[in-house]
């Protein structure tokens, strides 16, 4: 049954970056949110309502596929919206990490690596984004980006090698699309966006229950 799960989650994952790629963007309108939804469905059958940390990663992943329900949309308000969403999931993210405990601080230190290339890689975004949409929409970017740093840095920080590579690839996606959207549009972006975002989020949710203290931390 977990290895359907995993099967369909992939196959409408590969399904979304076809249509990107190809341009469908009907396509597209289902298959990006059904890649969460299913990825979701598998996390939850592979136990995660049974722990604390379990049902943070399943908010996280929920607000996740609201984010990207939001982001079908191209206006600022739906930008705006989908941020939000995303913010409010890396804060869930961080809350399962720390319940998963953060026991390999020195493991930290690639978090930090990461979160310091990412805002050498998008040192223009803030300044592009305060030229075009004032203070309104760079305090909230500003505030994603050290949530999601944070949010790196907590998952390196547990110790578990997969996770911490989820955070980043998670981390590199959003980077290219702030990149993309503020200062410098590219014709690979949305195919690169997609596939490191999925592949961000799959990792983690892999990572996460290959961490030991993952079952043992029962929920009331």
């Amino acid at each position: 049954m977990i290895w359907l799960l995993w099967g369909v989650t992939a196959g409408v994952a590969v399904t979304d970056w076809w249509a990107v790629a190809q341009g469908h963007r009907q396509l597209e309108l289902w298959a990006k949110p059904a890649t969460l939804a299913a990825l979701f469905a598998t996390t939850w059958a592979l136990g995660a309502p049974e722990t604390t940390a379990g049902v943070w990663l399943l908010v996280a992943l929920a607000f996740g596929l609201l984010g990207d329900v939001m982001l079908l949309g191209s206006s600022t308000a739906r930008f705006r919206a989908g941020l939000a969403a995303f913010l409010v999931g890396h804060l869930a993210y961080v809350i399962s990490f720390l319940l998963l405990s953060l026991d390999k601080p020195l493991w930290a230190f690639i978090g930090v690596a990461t979160v310091a290339l990412a805002l050498v890689s998008s040192r223009d975004v803030l300044p592009s984004v305060h030229r075009t949409d004032g203070a309104a929409l760079t305090v909230p970017v500003a505030v994603y980006m050290m949530v999601i740093s944070t949010m790196a840095v907590a998952a390196w920080a547990t110790g578990t090698w997969l996770l911490g590579l989820g955070a980043t690839v998670f981390v590199a996606s959003d980077t290219i699309l702030a990149v993309d959207r503020f200062v410098r549009p590219r014709s690979w972006a949305r195919v690169a966006i997609m596939v490191t975002y999925h592949l961000g989020q799959f990792l983690i949710v892999i990572g996460f229950f290959e961490t030991p203290q993952s079952f043992q931390i029962i929920t009331p």
